[in-house]
């Protein structure tokens, strides 16, 4: 038996010099191989007008997954609820359930997934997402989903179809202690966002698990902890690789004028960085995870362990396919996971 449960989160890397197109057939093609592997879930990003991620609509990706694999979860890593109607996500989601009952989650996030201009652009007519409505439309979003807006709300009686008896796993994603506190009380399962945070995961997963309220959802707290890993044969190598990673955030945080896509690792470390841009580097280094199986393993069960969480959700991204798929086949080896029978 795994001695953690691991999952993944995709956002379908473009790596520079390639196409949104590859990226997005790499995102399937992972995708059967992590499901065999004995991955947990595997979750799809939403990110918009991205030069390096080509995952924007993870509600189209997920059908598309779920249908080429056999036991894994799919859902999404998430569903930014600030752009949508509450409503016409659980549509999609419960249509998702309908067509691969027990295996869909839905994650959902706050943050836009984009700069402002994008964000105006996915709310044209009603500005920028009004994040101040969010905890009102996590509320909305359940009542659609369960069909249980109490007497007198204005859209008791609305019907979310295709209805039924099963809904998708429901997944608040946050990386401060305000998403924290609204999974708490909402008594959804709660996933820390770590390889995006500067806010403590154990500060936030204690909040979680103190302030939790059990719902018809679930009993009792449950946590995942989303963690930037990259593994592969030995400690230098996986060193070389994960600055493919580091360089693309740097990239699209304070280089808008680079040509887009995820840089080799030569590429990555012959950039001439400022000063601001080592201090990133070096937080970026400080929060991924990197190294030899056993290098890896070490520093993610004692994450785990740390902050009380049985499941840690893995994202990678390094230049090349090939070495991200490697990363994912040693993590399965060194944690045991049971793959599918052939």
């Amino acid at each position: 038996m795994p001695d953690l449960v691991l999952s993944v989160l995709d956002q379908s890397p473009i790596r520079r010099g390639g196409t949104p197109a590859e990226a997005i057939a790499e995102t399937l093609e992972l995708a059967q191989l992590c499901d065999t592997l004995g991955y947990h879930r595997y979750w799809l990003a939403e990110h918009h007008a991205a030069g390096s991620l080509a995952s924007a609509s993870p509600e189209v990706l997920i059908p598309r997954v779920a249908s080429l694999t056999r036991q894994i979860r799919v859902g999404s890593g998430g569903v930014m609820l600030t752009h949508y109607s509450p409503l016409k996500v659980a549509e999609q989601f419960r249509m998702l359930e309908t067509l691969f009952p027990g295996r869909i989650d839905l994650g959902i996030g706050r943050a836009p997934g984009s700069d402002t201009r994008t964000a105006a652009a996915l709310g044209r007519g009603r500005g920028l997402p009004d994040v101040d409505r969010y905890p009102e439309q996590l509320a909305e979003l359940e009542g659609f989903l369960t069909g249980t807006f109490p007497p007198g709300h204005p859209y008791r009686g609305i019907v979310a179809q295709p209805a039924g008896p099963r809904a998708p796993e429901l997944w608040l994603l946050g990386s401060t202690t305000v998403s924290a506190q609204l999974a708490a009380e909402r008594g959804w399962a709660f996933c820390f966002a770590q390889f995006i945070s500067a806010e403590g995961p154990h500060d936030v997963l204690r909040r979680y698990t103190e302030a939790f309220q059990p719902s018809p959802w679930l009993p009792q707290p449950r946590s995942a902890l989303a963690v930037a890993a990259t593994c592969a044969e030995t400690d230098e190598e996986a060193e070389v690789l994960a600055w493919s990673r580091w360089a693309s955030r740097v990239i699209s945080r304070a280089r808008p004028g680079e040509p887009p896509g995820v840089p080799s690792p030569r590429d990555a470390m012959a950039f001439d960085y400022t000063e601001a841009e080592l201090d990133y580097l070096a937080y970026l280094r400080e929060t991924s995870i990197y190294g030899s199986p056993g290098t890896v393993g070490a520093k993610l069960r004692e994450l785990a362990s740390a902050y009380g969480t049985d499941e840690l959700v893995i994202v990678t991204i390094t230049f090349e396919f090939a070495a991200r798929k490697r990363s994912y086949e040693l993590l399965a080896a060194e944690f045991g996971l049971a793959p599918l029978p052939g």
